[in-house]
């Protein structure tokens, strides 16, 4: 077999560059005090040797791992089906990647999960979490919170996880896109309105059936029909409504795949979309609202930026960790959303 090369030393690199060990440590692995040209020689020396640093020195340096783990707060088979996640782990892993760190991805298919998870992050394995899809009794948060990690959420904390409130966190404006929603249903005359809701143990869909409250706020309750952000919830909620209230004429639902869920039973109805019943979803996730039949309207989140803004600020945070905080930031940011309107309304 033939002979591997020796891969390349840290006293291989200071030779080269004609710098002390030490000096071509600190270069190497992030520390501060070498004067501009030493780094520079120190760079080349390791760009010209191929050497690789060990990460363990590096850490003890840094006081880095430069890994981030990435809680979804749904079972594999949730996470793997809807784009949703997709995106939004899209967007995660552009900033990560661009910042030379890691993505530790980590699921919760149950309680056990939970446990496994916060012992997980207690462990100083990574630098930081960032956290979605979390149902107001899950008990991440406390977990994240006792293993002292630094976190950003996905979507407006609801819980109380006895931080006083100032969770950082990235979200959109899920209660203004559903009153936008809305009232482009009631502007097209529509008198049924009626809302399938996601699972409202998270702070999104909360907010998206506020919104609808806020512009039809003496709705008949038979017009709102719990979903749970899934096809299957929407054709459920569908079914439900038109037994319930066969003369509905519009329906807002909750997100995209529900509003796909929900096109195939006014489908088999015999209903037409938009003649009989207009249709409006919430996510604008290209591969769904492009493709139902007919198209969807939709209200549009910027799903990608949401998560590259959830690293963005995470890892902005864990730079500023020597420094002292900044007690006027505010703790989230809210994106803004915008009606996309195709031919379902």
């Amino acid at each position: 077999m033939p002979e591997t090369a020796p891969r390349p030393t840290l006293e291989a690199v200071a030779a080269r560059a004609g710098v002390s060990r030490a000096t071509a440590s600190r270069v190497v692995n992030g520390g501060d005090g070498v004067r501009e040209p030493l780094v520079e020689r120190v760079r080349r020396a390791v760009e010209e040797l191929g050497y690789v640093p060990n990460q363990a020195a590096r850490s003890l340096v840094t006081r880095r791992h430069d890994a981030i783990a990435v809680v979804v707060a749904e079972p594999e088979t949730r996470v793997f089906a809807d784009p949703f996640f997709a995106l939004q782990l899209r967007g995660i892993s552009k900033e990560l990647t661009a910042h030379d760190n890691q993505l530790v991805l980590l699921l919760t298919e149950g309680r056990d999960d939970h446990a496994r998870v916060g012992r997980y992050l207690a462990g100083g394995h990574v630098d930081g979490a960032l956290v979605f899809s979390l149902h107001l009794d899950d008990p991440l948060p406390g977990l994240i919170r006792r293993a002292g990690v630094p976190t950003v959420f996905g979507g407006r904390p609801g819980w109380d996880d006895g931080s006083g409130g100032g969770a950082l966190y990235v979200d959109s404006d899920n209660r203004g896109g559903a009153r936008e929603a809305v009232r482009h249903l009631v502007g097209l005359g529509r008198t049924r309105v009626a809302h399938i809701t996601g699972p409202l143990d998270q702070t999104s869909a909360a907010d998206r059936l506020d919104g609808f409250r806020d512009v039809l706020p003496d709705t008949d309750p038979r017009l709102v029909v719990s979903g749970d952000f899934t096809p299957a919830g929407g054709e459920r909620a569908m079914r439900e409504l038109l037994d319930r209230c066969p003369d509905v004429d519009a329906v807002f639902a909750a997100n995209d795949l529900t509003a796909a869920g929900a096109l195939r039973v006014l489908r088999e109805r015999g209903r037409r979309v938009p003649e009989d019943v207009a249709v409006i979803g919430f996510d604008d996730m290209l591969p769904v609202a492009e493709q139902t039949d007919p198209p969807l309207t939709t209200v549009r989140q910027d799903i990608e930026e949401m998560g590259r803004l959830m690293a963005r600020s995470l890892l902005r945070g864990l730079d500023r960790r020597d420094t002292p905080p900044q007690t006027d930031a505010p703790p989230g940011v809210v994106l803004p959303t915008t009606l996309v309107r195709r031919a379902s309304a």
